[in-house]
């Protein structure tokens, strides 16, 4: 039984939780708060999961989930999460998260960053661009009409390998937008970004990730 850490219990974390719940993984999920604040969610999700501290959680699972925005300082389990596989859901939103200049000016994505702050993990960007609620809604088999495709990003061909064999099995295709330094290609306010409520097939997230175009904030 694979175990998956989910750091990070808001929507997106408890959401991804029940979808690996659902294809048969067992979860380890935290937040900032302690694993006393989740007995709710916890008796909700049933016996395969459980929860635990960030460092737990993150020594637990077989690869990690991290659930939350990106900080420039913030206590990550760096020991726990090296040689590990980390999949990083977090958007860049200046409305939340302030400008960061690097990030403004085109020189590293925020996925880029969160890489250097784990630099002995494997980062890899994934449900970056499907609403939380959606993955339990919008999952559908290997070569129905209507399934759609998620990006991922990695510097790391094992970790896009992790991300598409997750991707199938909740029901969903796969286009590799990697490196990591292409990440900007499906961030917020993208052409693909401005399809991902309806969601779209592979063929058309190919076509919309080429047709993006670097926004330079000065």
């Amino acid at each position: 039984m694979t175990t998956i850490a989910i750091v990070g219990a808001g929507e997106v974390g408890s959401q991804i939780a029940r979808a690996a719940i659902a294809s048969a993984y067992e979860v380890v999920i935290a937040n900032s708060r302690g694993p006393g604040t989740l007995k709710g969610l916890v008796a909700e999700l049933g016996p395969a999961a459980r929860a635990a501290h960030a460092s737990e959680a993150a020594a637990a699972g077989d690869f990690t989930i991290l659930a939350f925005p990106y900080k420039t300082v913030v206590d990550l389990p760096v020991e726990e999460l090296a040689g590990k596989i980390v999949l990083d859901t977090n958007n860049y939103m200046i409305w939340r998260d302030g400008h960061i200049p690097v990030i403004d000016s085109g020189g590293k994505t925020v996925h880029e960053l969160r890489q250097e702050q784990l630099p002995r993990s494997k980062i890899a960007k994934a449900f970056t661009h499907i609403q939380a609620p959606s993955l339990l809604r919008m999952g559908r088999p290997a070569g129905a009409p209507d399934r759609i495709a998620l990006a991922v990003s990695s510097d790391h061909p094992e970790a896009v390998e992790l991300v598409t064999r997750l991707y199938d099995q909740f029901g969903f295709d796969t286009v590799d937008n990697s490196p990591l330094s292409e990440s900007w290609r499906s961030a917020p306010s993208t052409p693909m970004w401005n399809r991902s409520v309806p969601g779209q097939s592979r063929e058309e997230l190919v076509l919309n990730l080429k047709r993006a175009k670097p926004v330079i904030m000065r």
